[in-house]
């Protein structure tokens, strides 16, 4: 594991404005007459969390801005091909897509597992009934399935560990997911840090199990919340910082390299 240590540089404001000023528009609207776009895809920009100001992420498509406010958007990167045969196809996924967006490009193929949307790395897609199909998701019931991830998580996590609480999804507005003090799901998560900078890190996660948002939450639950995770108590970031970098079953192998934002400068 590296450590690198880093003198803490001022911060600068990354708040959007809170005072709304008396000329103020809806932010699809000014990003549309700003980037010489419609407003359906201002607002698809803004609902992917593709446009930032000041450096945080605008989550608002209709929130109220000042004419002069500077929006940054951030490119899709392409879709990439890691491997294919007759039976499976391997993707890089970009963050921002959701996998379901990325099958629709595919039409022969469908999905093996999923990606939340602002994860990237390995997506697999298969050919659906096919004896394949099927052997794969056997291999997942027993939980046969190589799967390692790359995060950067707030705070300093110095030690190998292995998180096994259950968990249950917890209804509201937004569906989340906790620990669950009673029947909850059973899940497995071991991660292990790789580098820590300042005051957060780096850290390659293997998870045998794969419930809905389990790397997400078992990370918030040890209060090391990965960065750009707001949902789950993260810090902001253009992003969430969670890859999957590597996935094997039945013979395969595949590799996807973390993108340039899992870089530690």
């Amino acid at each position: 594991m590296k450590t690198k240590q880093t003198k803490n540089s001022p911060k600068k404001n990354q708040h959007i404005p809170t005072k709304i000023p008396n000329n103020a528009q809806k932010a699809y609207k000014l990003l549309s007459a700003q980037e010489g776009i419609s407003h359906n895809e201002a607002k698809n920009l803004i609902d992917r969390g593709l446009v930032t100001i000041q450096g945080k992420k605008l989550k608002i498509a209709r929130a109220l801005l000042s004419p002069n406010t500077h929006f940054k958007i951030q490119q899709l990167p392409p879709i990439k091909i890691i491997f294919q045969d007759e039976n499976i196809l391997a993707l890089s996924k970009p963050a921002f897509l959701t996998s379901e967006e990325i099958v629709k490009l595919y039409p022969q193929w469908a999905l093996l597992h999923r990606l939340d949307k602002e994860t990237s790395g390995v997506l697999l897609l298969i050919k659906e009934n096919s004896p394949f199909h099927l052997k794969a998701k056997e291999e997942f019931k027993k939980e046969q399935i190589f799967k390692q991830y790359v995060a950067i998580v707030e705070g300093i996590i110095d030690e190998e560990q292995e998180i096994t609480e259950p968990l249950i999804i917890q209804k509201g507005h937004f569906a989340k997911v906790i620990v669950a003090k009673k029947n909850g799901i059973k899940a497995y998560t071991k991660i292990t840090p790789i580098e820590i900078e300042s005051k957060k890190t780096k850290l390659e996660i293997l998870i045998k199990t794969g419930r809905t948002h389990q790397i997400r939450a078992h990370l918030a639950h040890i209060k090391h919340p990965i960065i750009g995770d707001t949902f789950y108590g993260g810090k902001p970031a253009n992003r969430i910082l969670l890859h999957a970098q590597k996935i094997a079953l039945l013979g395969y192998s595949f590799e996807d390299s973390p993108p340039k934002e899992f870089l530690f400068q």
